[in-house]
């Protein structure tokens, strides 16, 4: 049987710092600070509660990001 796979460590940077930020800028930051995927979505989206490690997801309102978290 294979052994499970451990999963990377997520970069040690706090989503609050994105909040602000345009959205071309915060994704292009949370990629040079190494987060695997970088999620933009509009308010209210319906998305998939599953927690993904190394993906860090805005919500994006007129080119702003106004909510960031991990998963």
């Amino acid at each position: 049987m294979a052994p499970i796979p451990t999963p990377q460590a997520e970069p040690q940077d706090s989503p609050d710092a994105y909040v602000g930020l345009d959205a071309a800028g915060a994704e292009r930051r949370a990629r040079e600070r190494g987060w695997a995927t970088v999620r933009s979505l509009p308010p209210g989206a319906i998305i998939t509660m599953e927690y993904r490690t190394g993906r860090l997801n805005f919500e994006v309102e007129d080119d702003r990001v106004v909510r960031a978290w991990k998963g």
